[in-house]
């Protein structure tokens, strides 16, 4: 594009600068001719006063040595002469007898080729019969002086044009081409997995609208390799709670090979399980906005959840002789989460109980309600989390073996949706306890209410 760009501007400019510069040439050319010639008529008509006056050859040699072509021996008068008389000629004569009487027969100045130049032949008559003719020599030199001059400046500035317009084309095409470099290279890293890559917004304006369109598509594809990633990983956790309970059936199955092939393939499953879900969340980047899964405006009753995902871990935790407390679920308590959402939090939450506390270990579920705000305590008895705040980091696990660290991001991701969050601390069982904060209007919790959460569980414990 560049150089196609070049290219044209030169051949533009080369046809402007030989459309004028060859005729304004020749027009050069001309004047000097007409000046030369109109010269010489000048000198001629400088004589015509003496010789219409006297035909003395003394007198009239010195009438020509006062002009500047007589005293350069350009010069000559052709008188004729009387009857019987040759024709008196004065100065240096060039032309020819015949061209002369052509002259006298026309009455008109004339111009007769000469070697060495050109002779202008001006007809004076001097009575009714006899016509002189006063010959003007012309050198070449004369004819062409200061054309060549001219000429070279002409063509000097005929070539800085060419040149100028080169410079001139060439720098627009760089800020035109450099832009579309630009694009296409982004264009070819985002291909090869660089999502990161964007180009600037500059340039003529076609480019400008091209690299924003450009960097609306990165980030768009950005964002749906995010929610692929994301759901991928969020459905991944959902089967572990499926998995849970085949372990723990698996565990019951007593010995023998059908039983340690059940318990080998649930083994093995839930290494896949998460195999998808530290796969899937590797490196991506943490996006803004709803949790996956959740609608805009959608709402479940908590209570409602809440008690159909407690029967469904009450009939595992009596197999593994786990005491189980709810409360705050007599009524309807409305969140704006989505049912999917809030169940696949608790069954993470629950999961995780059972995956990493030792049997026998109870646990509770509390909710608290209130005009603005809805607190759910998920409680247990076991041996706590070392570090919350590496818990709750995304994607970490801490100190838990086994874990993805899925299950609190998933849980921090809904409640965040509201506008509430999450907090790791010591239940009144003794372990751990998960404290999920979800706002009814979608505003961040003020820090006069972040304080009113210490007092809503102190009464949770008394």
């Amino acid at each position: 594009m560049r150089w196609a760009l070049v290219r044209v501007c030169l051949a533009v400019t080369v046809m402007v600068v030989v459309a004028f510069a060859v005729p304004l040439g020749l027009v050069v050319k001309e004047m000097a001719s007409d000046r030369a010639f109109s010269n010489a008529e000048r000198q001629a008509a400088a004589i015509g006063p003496t010789l219409s006056i006297t035909t003395d050859r003394e007198q009239l040699s010195r009438a020509m040595l006062s002009t500047d072509a007589g005293l350069a021996g350009r010069m000559a008068l052709h008188i004729p002469a009387d009857d019987g008389a040759s024709e008196l000629e004065i100065g240096r004569g060039r032309a020819v007898h015949d061209e002369l009487d052509a002259i006298r027969e026309l009455g008109r100045s004339g111009i007769s080729k000469v070697p060495g130049g050109s002779a202008l032949l001006a007809p004076i008559a001097l009575d009714s019969a006899k016509i002189s003719i006063v010959e003007v020599y012309v050198p070449d030199a004369d004819v062409t002086n200061g054309v060549a001059t001219a000429w070279i400046v002409l063509a000097g500035v005929g070539i800085a044009l060419v040149i100028g317009s080169v410079a001139v084309a060439d720098r627009l095409g760089v800020r035109l081409t450099q832009p579309a470099e630009r694009l296409a290279g982004a264009a070819h890293e985002l291909g090869e997995g660089m999502l990161g890559v964007r180009v600037p917004e500059d340039g003529p304006t076609e480019l400008k609208q091209a690299a924003a369109a450009f960097n609306s598509m990165a980030d768009q594809v950005v964002q749906l390799l995010a929610n692929e990633r994301e759901l991928a990983a969020d459905l991944s956790h959902r089967l572990r709670t499926p998995l849970t309970v085949l372990r723990l059936n698996a565990a019951s199955l007593g010995h023998g090979p059908a039983a340690d092939q059940t318990r080998a393939a649930v083994e093995q499953l839930e290494r896949e399980v998460d195999t998808i879900i530290r796969t899937a969340r590797e490196d991506r980047p943490r996006t803004a906005g709803a949790v996956p899964g959740t609608v805009p405006g959608a709402g479940c009753d908590a209570a409602e959840v809440i008690r159909e995902r407690m029967d469904f871990w009450s009939a595992l935790a009596e197999d593994e002789g786990r005491r189980v407390r709810v409360a705050g679920v007599e009524r309807p308590v409305r969140i704006p989460v989505a049912r999917a959402d809030l169940a696949a939090a608790l069954d993470a939450l629950l999961g995780n109980v059972f995956r990493h506390t030792p049997e026998g270990t109870a646990f509770s579920v509390d909710v608290h309600n209130s005009e603005d705000v809805v607190i759910v305590l998920v409680s247990d008895a076991g041996p706590g989390i070392p570090d919350p705040d590496a818990a709750l980091a995304r994607g970490n696990s801490g100190d838990r073996a086994g874990s993805t660290g899925l299950g609190l991001d998933i849980v921090r991701q809904m409640a965040e949706a509201t506008g509430g969050d999450v907090r790791i601390g010591r239940s009144v069982l003794g372990g751990t306890e998960i404290r999920i904060w979800i706002q009814l209007d979608g505003r961040r919790p003020e820090p006069g209410r972040r304080r009113h959460r210490g007092r809503v569980r102190s009464r949770a414990r008394v």
